[in-house]
């Protein structure tokens, strides 16, 4: 029997097959961007069943970072917790770069030397002697990713990864990355309403390569990191309609629809959403419905 996580189909990183529906954990520190929280974080115990469930949904690629942390929770820990009786049924992706102090205010870009701290935090969190897949991610303002991604491959080397992968990158850095080690994942921010990895060929170039293209924000949108809202986009209530589909289940649909290497890391603390999330890999759109997604200026609902 296919999950309901399997429902789209299955994609490899690297040598490790996942569900193209898989869960991020960021929103279960709170509702704040990488763990800033805005509001009340999940109950622990609540958290880990909630991740049990997914993993029962069939999901097996969960995103996550040491800094997705807000006072009260850490993404790592709960990943932790639930993965004690999944070990090695679940891929767990993280993300090095980006550094926070212990208060949760964000410190300067880490320098290459200090990507092995980033590495090894990430290992003591999570309880493992390896990391599955590690994504660079890489500063807004940080040109090249030369010495960053050769210092992760060293790691790699050493035992410490398995995968190496990219985050909030241009194609000119997937390029560059190629030329040092493969390159599993990309990981950015994608969606309907946000769409700079097509009009860059950032999509087609991790195609073309067998690169997994990994959204974030693929629900949110233009919201990113804000708490849930009211769907105002017509079309997207259109073709909900025709389906007695969510919203958020549309805008997963499309996502998914952008190719077999594109996958879904829908993030959510609502089990009821986080089942609707799940059940969004086995919505198929038409052709004519992908138009009406595709056509602007429809205006809000």
């Amino acid at each position: 029997m296919v999950s309901a996580a399997a429902a789209a189909g299955t994609w490899k990183l690297g040598d490790l097959e996942v569900n193209r529906i898989g869960y991020g954990a960021m929103r279960l520190t709170g509702n704040g961007m990488m763990g800033n929280s805005d509001g009340t974080p999940i109950d622990r115990d609540a958290a880990v069943g909630l991740l049990h469930s997914a993993f029962e949904q069939g999901v097996n690629h969960v995103d996550t970072a040491a800094f997705y942390f807000s006072p009260l929770r850490s993404a790592n820990e709960l990943v932790n917790r639930a993965l004690s009786s999944w070990y090695g049924d679940v891929v767990v992706v993280t993300k090095v770069g980006p550094a926070r102090d212990p208060s949760g205010e964000w410190l300067t870009m880490a320098r290459p030397d200090q990507l092995r701290g980033q590495v090894e935090e990430n290992l003591r969190q999570l309880g493992r002697d390896h990391l599955d897949v590690v994504n660079l991610r890489r500063n807004p303002g940080t040109a090249s990713i030369t010495e960053h991604f050769g210092a992760l491959v060293e790691l790699r080397q050493a035992g410490l990864i398995r995968h190496l992968g990219l985050s909030n990158v241009r194609p000119e850095h997937v390029t560059e990355a190629l030329t040092i080690a493969p390159v599993v994942c990309v990981q950015n921010s994608y969606g309907l309403d946000w769409r700079r990895a097509d009009e860059s060929g950032l999509v087609d170039l991790c195609r073309e390569q067998g690169i997994a293209f990994v959204p974030y924000f693929a629900v949110s949108g233009l919201r990113r990191e804000a708490a849930a809202s009211d769907e105002d986009d017509a079309r997207v209530h259109a073709v909900a309609r025709a389906h007695n589909a969510t919203p958020a289940q549309v805008r997963l649909a499309w996502t998914l629809h952008r190719g077999p290497h594109v996958l879904a890391i829908p993030g959510t603390t609502n089990p009821a959403h986080l089942a609707e999330n799940i059940a969004a890999g086995a919505l198929s759109l038409t052709e004519e419905e992908l138009a009406v997604l595709e056509t602007p200026g429809e205006g809000s609902a």
